[in-house]
This record gives structure tokens, C-alpha cells and sequence, in this order.
């Protein structure tokens, strides 16, 4: 995919341990200054000005200003590597390790938007990654829960999440490494579901842990070629009804319906 619609390459979702941790604000929350926060500010518009071109696919010409405000906030650059923080407010993903990457801000904040989630909403997230995603969500005022397959990427996000900091108003996150494909019963049902990682079809055990009136975004499709960001909303009769967005090309979710 060319042009404006720019590929985004993400994490996936799942497998073993847990850790559970609750954002709390410090007076560092990032090693930024107000040049970070003017980079933000920067990439917000950026981010604002692309949504914008892409209105007629999306549904929506601007930002909720929940969404905007929470893109402000969090210090991308604690999300990612050393060596590639000078390019941590580039709209394009950044490689974290692993053949892994971090998540392009565009799409975090489109797929933030259209979960349609607010304080006191609880969100299922598929694919942890950098923590990045959780973390917008978590500005936001959203309960989430996120489920990454890889121990040590779990186990680094949690690292991220602490280091970045959040205001006293911040949602609490929780983070496990473990089988994504299963959701997380426990604290089920959700108000929205996200899945930052590529697949064919939706797993059976998510459309489950969706309450009624809930919304599920991902990338479906072929793994191995272009997929389609997709927008699912759950009737009260647990029918789900499907809107395509954009044609994205997400790394796979690897697991059972993955490899």
C-alpha cells in the first residue's frame, strides 16, 4: 500500500505468565521537556491532517478530542528503543526488537477512535508489543487489558509502561503473556476489543467476551498480503456486523490460527 494510507507493521497477540500493573503519575512521567511535547504536538497534526484525507474511509474528518489529548500525552519515545528515539514522533512504525514493531501513531489513533471508548469502558487488546496502544487507551481513561506472546516483549512493555508515567487520572493496565486467541474470561465482558496483529478470521472466544453493543477493531485478511482495517459492532442478539476501512498490512498473529 502507497501514498497516504500508509502500511502499518505491528506486534500480535499472546502466551504464558502475567503481570498486572496500575499507571501512576510522577512528575517526570517522560524524559521530555517541552520539546517533546511540542514533537507531539507536531505529530498530532500531522495525524489530524491524515485523517482528514482519509475521512471518507474512516467515517470521520477529525480526532476526538479524547483521542487527541491522550496522543499528547504519552511520551512515545518511552516506548521505544535507544537508538531510534530521535525518530520516535515520525508518523511510521519503528522496529523494537525482535522483528517486531511499534505501532505508526496514525493507526493507534484511528483504531482508539473507533473503538468508541471513554472512562470507566474496558478494553481487550490483542498484541501488546511496545505497550504503546495500551497505553493511549490507558490516557484515555480506559481499563485495559493486554495479552502479548511473547514473554520478554510483555515483560518490556510493563518496563515502558512504568517508565513513561501517567497523571493520577490514568487507567489502570494490565499486561500477561499468554494465549491471546483465549481473551481474558476473568474480566470479560468488554466494551471493545483490538487486535494489532493480522488474521483471517475473528476468534470465537473474543466475539464471546464482547458485551452487546460492543466494537472489535483489527486487520483481517490473508496474512501474507494486504488486509483490510476492519470495524465490527455487536448487536444485542450477538450478531456482528462488519465495516471495512482501509487496506493495512499488519504482521500475523501467531498461535492457532496464525501459524
Amino acid at each position: 500500500m502507497t501514498g497516504r494510507r500508509t502500511p502499518y507493521r505491528s506486534r500480535d497477540g499472546s502466551l504464558l505468565l502475567a503481570v498486572g500493573l496500575c499507571l501512576v503519575a510522577t512528575v517526570n512521567a517522560c524524559a521530555s521537556d517541552d520539546d517533546m511535547t511540542a514533537e507531539r504536538r507536531r505529530l498530532v497534526e500531522k495525524i489530524e491532517a491524515e485523517v482528514r484525507m482519509t475521512a471518507p474511509e474512516l467515517g470521520f474528518a477529525r480526532l476526538n478530542p479524547r483521542v487527541a489529548e491522550a496522543m499528547l500525552r504519552v511520551p512515545r519515545h518511552a516506548f521505544v528503543p535507544s537508538a531510534q528515539r530521535a525518530l520516535a514522533y515520525a508518523d511510521h512504525p519503528l522496529p523494537i526488537g525482535g522483528g517486531q514493531t511499534i505501532s505508526q501513531p496514525y493507526i493507534v489513533a484511528i483504531m482508539s477512535q473507533l473503538l468508541d471508548v471513554g472512562p470507566g469502558d474496558r478494553v481487550f487488546e490483542l498484541g501488546t508489543g511496545s505497550g504503546y496502544q495500551a497505553a493511549v487507551l490507558a490516557a484515555m481513561g480506559v481499563e485495559v487489558y493486554s495479552v502479548e506472546i511473547v514473554p520478554e516483549l510483555a515483560e518490556r512493555a510493563v518496563a515502558n509502561l512504568e517508565a513513561a508515567g501517567y497523571p493520577p487520572d490514568s487507567a489502570r493496565v494490565q499486561v500477561r503473556a499468554g494465549d491471546g486467541w483465549l481473551g481474558w474470561p476473568e474480566a470479560a465482558p468488554f466494551d471493545g476489543i483490538i487486535l494489532t496483529a493480522a488474521a483471517p478470521v475473528i476468534p470465537e472466544q473474543l466475539i464471546s467476551q464482547l458485551k452487546p453493543g460492543g466494537r472489535l477493531v483489527m486487520p483481517i485478511g490473508e496474512t501474507n498480503g494486504v488486509q483490510q482495517l476492519a470495524l465490527f459492532n455487536k448487536d444485542a442478539d450477538g450478531s456482528l456486523h462488519r465495516r471495512d476501512l482501509l487496506p493495512v498490512r499488519f504482521v500475523p498473529v501467531t498461535g492457532p490460527l496464525g501459524d
